[in-house]
């Protein structure tokens, strides 16, 4: 289906957490315009007043918060207070960390916290502001998975394993509200140049900017979009390669090159 001017919606109170860095200061400043006011979480709180001084500088109102999304009480109150002030439109799930695995249990194994934040984090994002959408009768979630999260590969067993959570999560949510008006969106982006990829060791085809990815996902996300998956090169590859036997790919994916640590 074709989607025209008229059908897009146009956010003017936005949510957006990880905005400190890559794809979630990408989004903020695509958003940032007269008019929209940001609210920016982010752990990092030089990097996000950075951001937020960039999307003042665009004409955007900017609320900022240096919170962890694992901090579930905290993240829950601040939500409230902004939405009583300011009633989102658009909230965006964005956090998320990465990491390579020296397997579950190893020395310094990451994926609790790998968990924690993917998984966890988002849903501390999207539990207080969901019921007051579905009061309201209006509102768009985003869910921020991975294109990772088709097909598990060794090496990044929880990053993988976290974003599938994410993206059935979110595929479930958007069915659970498809009727009270509350559209939930699942992006699941291939390799973007971002702090997250720069750690990496292999060759990433397709890589691309994150200012072209952020205006994918907010091309995808004013059309209402169930699943913006990009670039469609990696997603169809993904897609295949998910399809395959896996004694075929088991063999395969052991030869590939690990994820940086």
């Amino acid at each position: 289906m074709r989607y025209s001017a008229q059908m897009d919606k146009n956010f003017r109170s936005i949510l957006l957490t990880g905005a400190g860095s890559g794809l979630g200061a990408a989004l903020a400043r695509r958003y940032a315009a007269p008019g929209v006011r940001l609210a920016l979480i982010g752990r990092d709180e030089a990097r996000l007043a950075q951001v937020a001084a960039d999307c003042i500088a665009r004409g955007a109102t900017v609320e900022q918060a240096s919170i962890d999304v694992t901090d579930q009480p905290a993240l829950a109150a601040w939500i409230a207070a902004a939405d009583d002030a300011h009633p989102f439109d658009l909230v965006i799930a964005n956090a998320g960390i990465s990491g390579g695995t020296s397997g579950i249990g190893g020395e310094a194994d990451p994926s609790r916290q790998i968990f924690a934040t993917n998984v966890d984090g988002v849903l501390n994002t999207i539990e207080p502001i969901l019921p007051r959408m579905r009061q309201r009768g209006s509102g768009t979630v985003a869910l921020m998975s991975s294109l990772a999260s088709f097909r598990g590969l060794p090496g990044s067993a929880a990053y993988s394993a976290s974003k599938a959570a994410v993206r059935v999560l979110g595929e479930s949510l958007r069915g659970d509200y498809l009727a009270s008006g509350v559209s939930v969106s699942v992006i699941c982006p291939g390799f973007v140049v971002t702090p997250m990829t720069a750690r990496n060791r292999f060759r990433m085809p397709f890589l691309m900017s994150a200012e072209r990815a952020a205006e994918i996902m907010v091309r995808g996300l004013a059309q209402g979009r169930a699943r913006i998956a990009f670039p469609w090169q990696t997603y169809a590859l993904v897609r295949l390669v998910a399809a395959l036997p896996a004694p075929f790919i088991d063999r395969f994916a052991a030869r590939l090159p690990r994820k940086a640590a």
